[in-house]
């Protein structure tokens, strides 16, 4: 009889083990992700990188939610008015458009999720870098055309192809 017990509290103990360690991947594994930060106006994002077509295209789509200090950088290898949609997204987000000099040169506040397949958010001038940001990000963190952002363009070497 002792030996069942003895082998039923090792399970459970094993058990809780593989539980704590899952949510410790799980709250560090995003962490563990490449990122660039990002910074502009008075916010500092650690933001993921979307530099292949299907990076892009996937965007946030299916995500839960984007944290306040979190954002995605789309990189285009040329200027254009490269459009965003909402597709599959869960929630509304701020997108700011960059020039290759990394100059804001347009911004979308609060684009809804709802939008998607009626409405797609253009910029108006050509621009190389697209930041989306969660919805507020533009107003709480003082972010304007003409703004200077910042980031490591090293950081994105590697990164898709």
């Amino acid at each position: 009889m002792n030996h069942h017990k003895d082998a039923l509290s090792w399970v459970l103990i094993g058990f809780t083990l593989l539980l704590v360690a899952a949510a410790a991947f799980y709250v560090v594994w995003p962490q563990l992700q490449p990122h660039v930060t990002v910074r502009v106006g008075d916010g500092v994002y650690k933001a993921e990188v979307a530099k292949t077509a299907a990076e892009r295209a996937k965007g946030l789509s299916n995500t839960a939610t984007l944290r306040q200090d979190q954002g995605l950088l789309m990189v285009y290898e040329a200027d254009g008015k490269w459009p965003i949609w909402m597709k599959d997204m869960n929630y509304p987000i701020d997108i700011v458009w960059m020039d290759s000099s990394k100059k804001v040169v347009h911004i979308v506040k609060n684009a809804p999720p709802d939008s998607y397949p009626d409405e797609q958010f253009s910029p108006k001038k050509d621009a190389r870098y697209v930041l989306e940001l969660p919805a507020g990000s533009v107003s709480q963190k003082n972010i304007s055309i003409d703004m200077q952002a910042t980031f490591d363009e090293n950081r994105l070497e590697g990164w898709g192809k």
